[in-house]
């Protein structure tokens, strides 16, 4: 950014904000501060990161909630209550805390959790073999295609995202699209796609309480339903259109 300032001084320049972002780099990091002095406009993902910034940063950003395109219903599993997290394996996204709730759940539950994303450090790759072996509940599919990594949630009962930081992340947009609700940690960027009034939060890092939520949309039929008309509500937020809207009104801003 600072060598396209040096030669535009003025004018053209949206800088967009994502999790570490928000959460941690213009907080701690000297040039991603002057990031945000040097921008003409900023967006964040969802309406709670405009916490995280100045008033005079405020008032030059907008709020851009991501898309994905719907999905028809698929047919569920049936011998599995199924259970979805994707993402690859690293510390940021917390992925151990929901593969320990799995752990602790009781032998008679039919929850099965699989995970979709590879391991990033020997660490990660590591207790995965080790959990996998132990746990024949889980599942580690590792990474795969965009397309099919879709197809697996859309036949999930639910999708789970740990994260301890999350700018606004993408695959809260692709399970409500497709019908699937979500459990998520209680963390500022969940709250800001999911909203305040969400019913399917656990507290971040707490593995008992994610377990017990997981036993309770596979066991309380009418939880569950709840869980899924709030996941509902917030679909409209994510259509493409209201996305392309939303850049084109930044844009709009930039320029003007």
């Amino acid at each position: 950014m600072l060598n396209y300032r040096l030669v535009q001084p003025t004018g053209g320049l949206l800088l967009a904000l994502t999790g570490t972002d928000v959460y941690r780099d213009i907080h701690e990091d000297e040039l991603s501060k002057q990031s945000l002095d040097m921008a003409d406009r900023m967006i964040v993902l969802q309406p709670a990161a405009l916490a995280e910034l100045s008033a005079a940063h405020r008032a030059k950003c907008d709020v851009v909630y991501q898309s994905a395109a719907f999905l028809k219903p698929a047919p569920r599993y049936t011998t599995r209550f199924d259970i979805v997290q994707v993402g690859h394996l690293r510390h940021e996204k917390d992925p151990f805390t929901p593969i320990t709730a799995l752990r602790s759940l009781p032998a008679e539950s039919r929850i099965r959790l699989t995970h979709i994303g590879n391991a990033l450090d020997q660490h990660h790759t590591d207790t995965m073999a080790v959990v996998t072996r132990d746990e024949p509940r889980l599942v580690w599919l590792g990474g795969i295609s965009h397309a099919a990594t879709r197809q697996r949630i859309k036949r999930a009962h639910a999708l789970v995202i740990a994260s301890k930081m999350e700018g606004g992340a993408n695959v809260i947009v692709e399970a409500i699209t497709s019908g699937v609700p979500v459990i998520a940690s209680d963390i500022s960027g969940n709250r800001g796609m999911l909203g305040d009034d969400y019913p399917g939060y656990f507290p971040l890092g707490d593995a008992a309480a994610c377990a017990k939520l997981m036993q309770r949309i596979e066991t309380d039929s009418a939880f569950y339903k709840r869980l899924c008309r709030a996941a509902a509500k917030r679909a409209q937020h994510f259509a493409p259109h209201r996305e392309a809207a939303a850049i084109r009104a930044v844009v709009k801003k930039l320029l003007s």
